[in-house]
């Protein structure tokens, strides 16, 4: 399998883990109970967590070690600025999280479905990334990235992506929006991670000199999605043990992918 074919599936799989979440809305009469959804919340919760420390932020250390530059200030500098730079599209892209009564970011005459997809599509954005980066660094040949390793945080992201599809598509089904059109609009809310992926992947030859610092990114990114979005889910009514245990789950199956493959 030629290294192009293998960064291009890398980066599909996580779309089609999306693709089959979503799909449970057409295959499930009734909408999901709130202990089931709070699980999935959690276990995505978990997977995120994980696959920022293994698969992002310690590889950005020992990357900028082996640069032979301070090991701990790319991963810092990076790390923060991905929590800055979501932060600022959360405060300009006008969204709408599932439980929230108000939109957030700036005004905008838009319907609830679209500001709730633009939410998803929001939290999307640095996964895409953090798959591209790795797949990128891969391509170029990068010592510290094995295929497997890659394909740990591809799986992992996959794995997450499932129970998101399903979160975001069962909502969207009304009494004026049919099941397969939620579908479809579970499905197209994962379209941007395929998306960030190819750009970032398309930028090879910029990201590698500055890999420790996007890796680092794309983890400060991902953990501001945990803390901004499904943490406080986790917490809004009741049932939040069963969210820690999927937590719990999440966190410790995608630590055994990225280190049993990586």
């Amino acid at each position: 399998m030629s290294p192009q074919l293998q960064v291009l599936i890398g980066i599909m799989i996580p779309f089609v883990g999306t693709t089959l979440g979503s799909s449970l809305v057409v295959f499930l009469k009734n909408d999901m109970s709130l202990r089931l959804r709070k699980v999935l919340l959690g276990f995505a919760s978990g997977v995120m967590m994980a696959a920022s420390v293994w698969s992002l932020l310690l590889p950005a250390i020992a990357k900028a070690e082996e640069m032979g530059g301070l090991p701990w200030l790319p991963a810092a500098g990076g790390f923060l600025a991905g929590m800055g730079f979501l932060l600022l599209l959360d405060t300009l892209i006008p969204h709408q999280h599932m439980d929230a009564d108000e939109p957030e970011g700036l005004p905008s005459n838009a319907r609830k479905n679209t500001m709730l997809l633009l939410a998803v599509t929001l939290h999307n954005i640095p996964e895409g990334m953090a798959v591209g980066v790795v797949f990128a660094a891969l391509l170029a040949g990068n010592s510290d990235i094995s295929f497997a390793g890659a394909m740990a945080l591809s799986l992992g992201i996959a794995i997450q992506n499932f129970p998101e599809g399903a979160i975001v598509s069962m909502p969207l089904k009304t009494s004026k929006t049919s099941k397969w059109k939620a579908f479809g609009l579970g499905t197209m809310s994962g379209a941007v991670e395929p998306i960030a992926a190819f750009i970032t992947v398309l930028l090879t030859s910029i990201v590698v000199p500055i890999l420790p610092f996007l890796l680092a990114f794309a983890a400060g990114a991902m953990i501001y999605v945990v803390v901004e979005e499904l943490i406080p889910e986790l917490q809004d009514g009741g049932h939040s043990n069963i969210g820690v245990i999927g937590v719990a789950f999440g966190f410790a199956i995608m630590m055994i992918l990225d280190v049993a493959l990586g």
